[in-house]
């Protein structure tokens, strides 16, 4: 059973791949360009505030971990980061945010339209450079991945306001709106370096995991975290009515009034309410089992890759499995 290294050494994450995430970044400079003006102030907006880019490393990390030898896992990285990138201009406008990575929101500096307008550019952008790829099997992964992703974000929707949802259906839409792209961000480096199927599935089975624990925690977050820290509003999930783990814990165990006060809440998209939500998630230890849960998908990202040989690239998969869950932002 592969161990979590401990999250302090979580900072030289990157350092492996330095020289790749740099490749990366050029890439993606050169390929938000377009003739129209706005596409480009916008892209570059958004694409400029940073970010983890933990999705893109993924790439990077498992494609060298196999000794991949080339440069086409930096057009796959920048692939994975634009249709990251095109996810959060939509889900934006879709969530009527005006916060994220510190700064305003696109639709909130630019307007809606611009940005879903935008958000297909990046997308249409994406496509055109994984065919230029020329490998049906990871235009497969992609499109299959953009596809769920999408039906994640509809599942999102219907469970808006939506008091009743129960743990696994709100499991259902992280597996598909949020660990769907680092599970194919991990196949495709796999893939691009020839390992085998089990190994590529492993690959897999890793992102999906290690996706999963990035938005438990990002749940967490929402009600404990400082805004300053995590780069956007705390009890913005409140405010939109979004059922998280840490309610839906709270909804299952908690008292009579509890329950009432969390129903409305949801139904009413209320968030006056935030501070006696957050002492009753935190009394009845709804954040503590969300944060287990993150914990054990982590752990479970970490034993997917027991059977990859040790490397500079392993340990820092390995120890992104403990940032994953060990973070304040």
């Amino acid at each position: 059973m592969s161990a979590i290294p401990h999250p302090a050494r979580s900072r030289t994450l990157n350092e492996p791949i330095a020289a790749d995430m740099e490749a990366v970044n050029q890439v993606i400079r050169r390929k938000l360009h377009s003739d129209v003006t706005l596409v480009n102030q916008i892209a570059e907006y958004i694409i400029s505030a940073g970010g983890k880019r933990i999705r893109p490393a993924l790439v990077l990390l498992f494609a060298n971990a196999y000794n991949y030898q080339g440069t086409a896992h930096h057009e796959l990285a920048c692939v994975i980061e634009f249709i990251h990138t095109a996810t959060l201009l939509h889900d934006d406008v879709v969530d009527e945010s005006s916060l994220r990575r510190g700064r305003q929101t696109a639709n909130a500096l630019f307007g809606n339209a611009a940005s879903v307008l935008v958000g297909d550019f990046l997308y249409s952008r994406a496509f055109q450079m994984m065919v230029s790829v020329g490998n049906m099997r990871i235009m497969q992964i992609l499109a299959d991945a953009t596809n769920v992703i999408a039906e994640g974000e509809v599942l999102q929707l219907l469970n808006m306001h939506d008091p009743d949802v129960t743990e696994a259906q709100y499991l259902q839409v992280i597996r598909s709106k949020t660990a769907k792209l680092f599970e194919a961000a991990a196949q495709l480096g796999a893939l691009m370096a020839g390992a085998s199927d089990a190994d590529i599935e492993a690959a897999a089975e890793y992102g999906r995991s290690l996706g999963t624990a990035f938005q438990l925690i990002d749940d967490v977050l929402d009600y404990s975290g400082n805004a300053i820290d995590i780069g956007k509003n705390v009890g913005d999930d409140l405010r939109e009515g979004k059922p998280t783990l840490p309610l839906i814990h709270l909804m299952q165990y908690g008292t009579p009034e509890q329950r009432e006060l969390v129903r409305a809440c949801i139904e009413n998209g209320d968030e006056k309410h935030f501070n006696s939500i957050l002492a009753a998630i935190t009394n009845s230890g709804a954040l503590d089992y969300t944060k287990r849960a993150a914990e054990q998908a982590a752990q479970r990202a970490a034993e997917s890759i027991s059977a990859l040989a040790h490397s500079q690239f392993k340990d820092s998969l390995l120890q992104l499995c403990a940032f994953a869950v060990d973070r304040n932002h």
